[in-house]
């Protein structure tokens, strides 16, 4: 509890010389980033990006799931985005394990509860990223026109990588 309490603390503080309120709902610069919810990635600071200038949309290992198609499909219709960037990262707890692996480190609770989910593990990194760019790409509701990339995120080093280039 008290941690939220420090939370709300530390957000009145922020509401004081909040300065955000004018900025438009459209993307300023046309961009989604679907990524990571790692803590390690700072979207905004790490592209040279400021608020309002990108749509960002977040999730255990960046996968495109029907929720992040909903989000863009929204995104490139009434906000402006015309080119997106589906991001994974190195170090992901999703990465180089299988579905059997990761459902064995939950309790039985956990594992009963998710027993219809597809976990969207990445046994192998760079296929998952190409198929979840092949995902956004494929999208039939998704705007026409719209260029989608595939990016890995170092978390040791801060780089980007192109690892699915636009058209490919």
């Amino acid at each position: 509890m008290r941690m939220f309490h420090e939370l709300l603390d530390s957000n009145r503080q922020y509401a004081q010389s909040f300065d955000l309120g004018g900025v438009p709902a459209r993307a300023a610069r046309s961009f989604a980033l679907l990524t990571c919810m790692d803590s390690r990635i700072e979207p905004l600071v790490m592209l040279g990006l400021r608020p309002g200038d990108a749509k960002i949309l977040r999730n255990a290992g960046g996968r495109v799931t029907p929720d992040a198609l909903r989000s863009l499909v929204f995104a490139t219709t009434f906000l402006g985005v015309t080119h997106v960037a589906v991001m994974h990262h190195s170090d992901c707890a999703l990465a180089h394990r299988s579905d059997a692996q990761v459902r064995s480190s939950l309790s039985g609770a956990q594992r009963h509860a998710v027993r219809d989910w597809d976990l969207l593990v990445m046994p192998d990194p760079d296929a998952a990223l190409a198929a979840d760019v092949q995902a956004v790409r494929s999208c039939e509701a998704l705007s026409a026109g719209v260029v989608v990339v595939g990016w890995r995120y170092d978390v040791g080093t801060g780089l980007v990588q192109e690892i699915v280039p636009p058209g490919c």
